[in-house]
């Protein structure tokens, strides 16, 4: 599978992106940065939904979304079909999305965790595989349609 993997966020977000951006470009990581360039307010629903849609076409194996709380931005990627998300705040929550629920994106909020701990939480993320098993099973019921 591709090392890519996207970013986006809203205007409260930039500065947190930008740092995990150069966290993963370090780390071999293809780095796909759609978010916006400036500080002008604008609407979390459209950068959620813009990287949700790359994500799901199969443009990026993982996406990582920032927000203020996480949560508003991970609502609308959570919208497009094939989508998981999750907003994390600690290293457990990021690596049980990934085993138990097999998230291909995750949100966090830039006003809830600093530079090191968003790190921690991203590298912990990406280097948890899916479980499977009767996890699969779960997974497949909270798809649209099950």
């Amino acid at each position: 599978m591709t090392n890519r993997i996207l970013l986006s966020s809203d205007h409260t977000a930039i500065d947190l992106r930008r740092v995990v951006a150069d966290h993963l470009t370090a780390q071999g990581w293809e780095v796909d940065d759609i978010g916006p360039q400036t500080p002008e307010s604008t609407h979390y629903p459209l950068h959620g939904r813009a990287a949700a849609e790359k994500v799901a076409a199969g443009e990026a194996r993982f996406g990582l979304l920032f927000c203020g709380t996480g949560q508003g931005i991970m609502m609308a990627a959570n919208k497009v079909p094939g989508i998981r998300c999750g907003t994390c705040g600690d290293v457990f929550s990021a690596r049980m999305i990934r085993a138990h629920n097999d998230a291909n994106m995750m949100a966090l909020g830039a006003r809830v965790v600093g530079e090191g701990l968003a790190l921690e939480i991203v590298d912990a993320f990406l280097a948890q595989d899916f479980e499977g098993g009767r996890h699969a099973t779960r997974v497949d019921m909270i798809e649209p349609g099950a």
